[in-house]
């Protein structure tokens, strides 16, 4: 299996102190600047997307969605029909 071709470039400016941070990391974990800065960065964008894709509630916010869910469904006047009606829009039906 081959690595996949890394055919797109991030510029970006550091500090004189933050280039020489990364360089000591990247040499500590004995990877390149910018295989381990490439490594860092896509970690860090996954966690940032995965805590965006989050719901947070407080407790007694939770508890309440937790009961109006375990109540049994009920049914909607109309909405069966309304469902299962032929779309008003062609290129839906």
């Amino acid at each position: 299996m081959t690595a996949p071709l890394k055919d797109a470039r991030i510029e970006l400016r550091v500090t004189a102190a933050q280039k020489e941070k990364i360089e000591r990391a990247a040499a500590l974990s004995g990877r390149t600047v910018s295989a381990f800065s490439s490594e860092v960065l896509a970690a860090r964008a996954e966690q940032v997307i995965q805590e965006d894709r989050q719901l947070r509630v407080d407790a007694e916010a939770f508890d309440t969605f937790q009961q109006v869910m375990d109540q049994p469904s009920r049914s909607l006047e109309g909405l069966r029909d309304l469902m299962t009606r032929k779309p008003v829009f062609s290129d839906l039906g």
